[in-house]
């Protein structure tokens, strides 16, 4: 068992790292890329890069999803731990809810921004980059992007102080 526990701790490490890897490389490199005029037609490199990292974003998240329910289990908490108001209260228990809150976020904004608003800004800037319905959806899609950044860092510390103990 702790062997199946090491692997699936390891493909539960790669997922996320997958998907905040990817995530900083769009913010921190294609996007800028973009704005300096690193593509002579942005509204489809970015539409056609965006509908690849969704892909693997999701596929992410279903293995985050399986590899964290299991990864759980194996320490023990159980989803009548979830019931429990001394384990809820403990510093494990808080940490696991926001770990998860943290989560359930990242998906209903990642939801909104890669199936509403993301193609709504593609094809607002294929049809006229320059344009105010570009730059309002432009900019939405970019604050949907960093509140996602920033709740996967968040989710970040939530697991570092998961294995690691929370610092108060």
């Amino acid at each position: 068992m702790h062997a199946l526990y090491l692997i699936s701790v390891w493909i539960h490490i790669l997922a996320a790292t997958v998907w905040i890897g990817g995530m900083l490389f769009l913010v921190l490199v294609v996007v800028p890329w973009l704005r300096k005029g690193g593509s002579s037609n942005p509204a489809v490199f970015l539409r056609e890069s965006g509908v690849r990292f969704r892909n693997v974003a999701w596929t992410c998240f279903v293995v985050l999803v399986v590899t964290g329910t299991f990864n759980l289990w194996v320490r023990g908490v159980r989803l009548s731990d979830f019931g429990r108001t001394e384990w809820l209260q403990s510093a494990f228990g808080e940490t696991v809810l926001v770990k998860l809150g943290a989560f359930l976020l990242v998906l209903l904004v990642s939801a909104v921004h890669d199936f509403l608003v993301g193609p709504r800004a593609t094809t607002a800037i294929s049809l006229d980059a320059r344009s105010s319905q570009a730059r309002t959806e432009r900019r939405r899609a970019s604050v949907l992007g960093r509140i996602n950044v920033l709740l996967g860092l968040v989710i970040l510390a939530a697991a570092v102080m998961l294995v690691r103990g929370v610092p108060w």
